[in-house]
């Protein structure tokens, strides 16, 4: 089947953020006429803009499998591995992990039919301004300019519950039963798989398996769905801004096309997709959980002009009343208490309204926390 991608146009329609009115930039398949005009709300600017010649980042594949079986050995070095990678830039690939190769498919392929879907079938589930679930074509308000060129699906998954289906479910003028239905089914999936890594992350760290595990057993977590519609000036756009994940831990599987880039040791590389494997990285509530050891680091995604790109992402998330507090057997006189107490709701919190996530932001929210204390 030949599905048509729609590509981006600009439709000022009338919203409130920030207590301001704000311009939303919005999808519609008939911008075909001016190819040589890039809406200035797209552009970005020179020092993030994507450059040629990146090169591809060396990141360790790790065997969920070989962890998993019990060999000691195996056991010890897939935990080094780990531990090398996410000390210096939090990224590393989840392979033989055992999910169904063909749920993979079967979510790519309705994320698919979603984002072709007409515009006015879209909107049904249009993201209202607070709220983690809906569709949305761009961010607006604080990010009114520096627009990302990306259309998203992002819906709530809270563990051991029927929260996504029911999601899908609720909408009035729509028949989107069958995307709870595959969606619920794929978030219980990568709750389970997150989980495991929570445990090999425990491990990797010294603090045993049980911590990080039982941290975020009755996670709060989201799920999104990206496209990437092709670009005709993609030198001047990028499909998601550098930035610094808030959540505590990504899980990544992307399409065959090319996109993710991280930002290590002063320059970029691209992280290209790698058959059913999943892309992991640290987000920022996990850094400060394992006390500044585990790096979250700045990535981005690019567009192309002639293929779309999407990814199946899922954010691991504590349930928001949890207080982030490291293991003792992180805190040190070398490496003494790095961040405050703070719950997942009060980040989320700060970097929806108060501060853009990228490199500084829990410094920046560790300052705001003493200071609301204080």
């Amino acid at each position: 089947m030949v599905v048509s991608h729609p590509a981006l146009v600009v439709a000022p329609e009338s919203t409130i953020a920030n207590e301001k009115e704000a311009q939303k930039l919005t999808v519609d398949g008939s911008f075909t006429e001016n190819k040589s005009h890039m809406p200035t709300e797209f552009v970005w600017p020179d020092e993030d803009k994507a450059e040629e010649g990146i090169p591809e980042l060396d990141i360790p594949p790790i065997d969920l499998k070989g962890f998993l079986s019990g060999d000691q050995q195996a056991v010890a070095t897939i935990c080094q591995r780990v531990n090398e990678a996410c000390k210096r830039h939090g990224f590393f690939l989840a392979v033989n992990h055992g999910v169904d190769p063909n749920l993979l498919a079967r979510a790519h392929a309705l994320s698919e039919e979603f984002f072709s879907r007409p515009h006015s079938e879209k909107l049904q589930l249009q993201r209202k301004l607070g709220e983690a679930s809906g569709y949305a074509n761009s961010f607006i308000g604080r990010f009114a300019s520096k627009l990302p060129w990306k259309e998203t699906l992002s819906f709530q998954f809270i563990h051991d519950t029927k929260t996504v289906q029911n999601y899908f479910q609720n909408v009035k003028d729509q028949d989107f039963s069958h995307y709870g239905k595959l969606y619920q089914e794929y978030c219980e999936v990568m709750g389970d798989l997150s989980l495991v890594i929570m445990e090999l992350l425990g491990l990797s760290l010294g603090v045993g398996r049980d911590f990080f595990r039982d941290f975020y057993t009755g996670h709060d977590s989201v799920m999104r769905l990206n496209y990437y519609p092709p670009c005709h000036q993609p030198e001047l756009a990028l499909g998601t801004g550098p930035h610094n994940d808030p959540t505590s831990l990504t899980i990544l599987h992307q399409n065959n096309i090319d996109g993710l880039q991280v930002f290590v040791d002063g320059r970029w590389y691209t992280v290209c997709p790698k058959g059913d494997a999943f892309v992991v990285n640290i987000g920022d509530t996990l850094m400060a959980l394992t006390n500044g050891i585990y790096k979250s680091c700045l990535h981005r995604a690019i567009v192309n002009n002639s293929v779309a790109r999407r990814s199946l992402t899922f954010f691991l998330c504590p349930n928001k009343d949890k207080v982030v507090i490291p293991p003792k057997e992180l805190i040190t006189a070398e490496n003494p208490r790095q961040y405050p107490d703070f719950t997942w709701a009060t980040l989320l919190e700060f970097t929806q309204k108060h501060y853009r996530a990228d490199t500084t932001t829990l410094e920046a929210f560790k300052q705001w926390v003493l200071e609301k204390n204080n």
